[in-house]
Parts: C-alpha cells; structure tokens; sequence
C-alpha cells in the first residue's frame, strides 16, 4: 500500500472508443489477446471474428498452434480477457505484466463493498461481481482494480470521487431519491473508495471519513487516508490496546497524541457499543459504520488536519517498521505504487506503451 504510497469536473475531451471494424492493433495487442483466448480454448466474441479482425487472427494462429495442448479457462481468466479486450477497444492503458488471473483472483470479494449486497457469479444480473477502476483517469493496472457489483459499477461509470460526492450532497438535500439506483450512503460509499486512488491534497483527503475500508490489493495514494486506515484496522487484530499506545508515541507533539487518544477512544467505544461481530466481513462493516459518527469523523480530522502530508508518511512507514501495521498493510513508494496508471495520459494509451509492454512480456 502507497502512503505517500479532489463539483462536477466531468470531461468532455476524452478521445471517443475507436470502433471494432477499425481494427487498429498497435502493438500487436489484438493479435495477443486473440492467442490467448486460443490458448485457453476460448472463442472470442463474436464482434472480433470478422474478416481482417486482428483478435481472429491471433485466435486462428493460436488455435494452429497450440491444438489440444490449451490451459483451463478459469473464471478468472475469462474475466482477464474479457478486461484486456475492453480496454484495447477503448484505447485504455492496461499493464499486463501486473494484470493478470493470479491478480483478479487475490482481489475478489464476496460482498460487493458498495452496495453490501452478496455478490453472484455468472448470472448476467445486476449482483454479478465485476472488475472496475477505482480511478477512471488511470489504467487497468495493480493498485487500482477494485470488485464490486455490476449495478454498482454501472453506477459509477466514467465519474470521478468528488461527482460520486456531489450526488450524495444532492440525495441528502431532497432534490433526488436515488442517482442510478444508488442511495446516499451507497455513494458516499462509492466515492470515499474512488478517493484513495486518486492524488488528492492533504487538506482534502484529511477530512473525509473511512466510510469503506480499502479493497484487497487497493493502493490508496494518500497519506493520511493510509494513517486512517492503519488505525481503523488495529480493531482487526487482539493486542489493539498496546499497539495504540506505541502510536501515540510516534505523533510529533502532545497535541497530536492527545487528538489520537480521543479518536481511539471513540472509535473503540462505538465499536464495542456496536457488539464483537463473529466473522471478518461483519466486523469490516461495524468499523465502517463507525465513521458515519459525527463525533468520530470531528475527531479524526483534529488530528489529520494537525498533521502534514509528511508527517503522515512518517507515522505509517515507521509504524510498519515495527510490526504495528499489520499484513493487511505495505508501503511502497509512489513511483512504484502507480507504476502501469498512466495518470499523465489520464488512463490511456500513449504512443510506443502497447509496444514496451509487448517486448517485455516477450523478454
């Protein structure tokens, strides 16, 4: 996790999805994606077997190739290609020597962390698990893939955190019920999770509440959203009490550790209050109910916003040095933690990136 390692900015610029009977492959993209459908004796869609389709064409090469010698078509792997595809139609960067089955099988949930709704597999209904970016201006790249449902996914589309944010002011304030099937907390939900992948200033990022905790394998990019959720996380663990007084200790000043004392209080008191949940996903859900408390956010952001961007990288690289972080936790420098994003070119394609990729999945 990076730690170190922002009301409706929606754009219209973006360069339109090319169209399939373009059949533009640079990179050779399509080709490879159509060999490996081949390889795992898949058919691709039906969109992509037409004349001079550069996805029919790896397909048939690989079928020559590999004949009865092909590999399990996973789950998961049907849903890799089924990315990969999507992303080469709409020109999106996608890192395949990140992406791949082994990764989507790490980051899958059972509940979609939205709607907390209990995902499905295959129906073709609205619950059905689906693979997403948590930050449309990035690529399909590690850290930034997050499972949800479809009806989730779909709400979301191409918006950003802070437009996820304005339809919650908008539902609370009576002008809508719901935007897109989704209530105010389900957005509020959706737009606290879009936030941690995307560079957002500490001013900003500090004051907004742990409302989801971080997916499996989700980067947060924020500093001090990393602090949050190393501290909401202690509850996870036995032993929370003494880890809690070791962190006092690494806050720069008595202010500081007196603003995390309150804020630890309160949080253990509301998540005792709320009963010792039996299973993992009761209690990720008791420790984000948590954070709905006006009394708990207050005192979160006396201390966030008595903190620096560096100060907040400190306490949580220090902290995971000496064993209080946990496993759920590991930071990574920024370069690294957003490596295969391109966030320069807003999540798309940039001249030569297909065919780099390419040489090194090759070497």
């Amino acid at each position: 996790m990076h730690a170190a390692q922002a009301t409706l900015p929606l754009e219209f610029n973006r360069p339109a999805p090319r169209a399939v009977h373009e059949w533009s492959d640079a990179g050779g993209t399509g080709f490879e994606i159509g060999w490996d459908h081949a390889q795992h004796r898949l058919t691709p869609p039906v969109d992509h077997l037409q004349p001079g389709s550069p996805v029919r064409q790896g397909w048939e090469a690989g079928k020559a190739t590999f004949g009865p010698r092909t590999r399990a078509a996973t789950p998961h792997v049907r849903k890799w290609l089924q990315l990969r595809l999507n992303a080469w139609q709409r020109g999106r960067a996608f890192c395949t020597l990140q992406v791949t089955p082994a990764l989507l099988r790490r980051i899958d949930v059972a509940v979609c962390p939205i709607t907390r709704e209990p995902l499905t597999r295959g129906t073709g209904g609205p619950l059905d698990a689906s693979v997403d970016r948590v930050n449309n201006d990035a690529g399909y790249a590690a850290g930034n893939l997050a499972v949800m449902s479809v009806r989730a996914n779909a709400a979301k589309a191409a918006y950003a955190w802070d437009d996820a944010m304005g339809f919650v002011r908008q539902i609370e304030a009576g002008a809508l019920g719901t935007v897109d099937g989704l209530s105010a907390a389900q957005w509020a939900r959706l737009a606290v999770l879009m936030s941690y992948a995307t560079p957002l200033p500490h001013a900003v990022a500090a004051t907004l509440p742990m409302l989801v905790l971080p997916p499996p394998r989700l980067r947060l990019l924020n500093a001090v959203q990393c602090l949050q959720a190393l501290l909401t996380l202690q509850f996870t663990r036995d032993g929370y009490t003494q880890r809690i007084a070791a962190l006092a200790e690494l806050m720069p000043c008595a202010t500081t550790r007196d603003a995390l004392r309150g804020l630890m209080h309160t949080l253990l008191a509301r998540r005792i209050a709320a009963g010792f949940a039996a299973d993992g996903a009761a209690l990720r859900r008791v420790l984000e109910d948590v954070w709905a408390d006006a009394l708990v956010l207050r005192r979160w952001q006396r201390l966030a916003l008595a903190l620096s961007e560096a100060q907040c990288e400190q306490i949580v690289r220090t902290a995971q040095r000496r064993g209080l972080a946990g496993a759920q936790l590991r930071w990574l420098p920024r370069a690294l933690a957003t490596e295969g994003w391109a966030l320069q070119s807003r999540g798309y394609v940039t001249p030569g990136v297909q065919e780099v990729e390419a040489l090194a999945a090759a070497a």
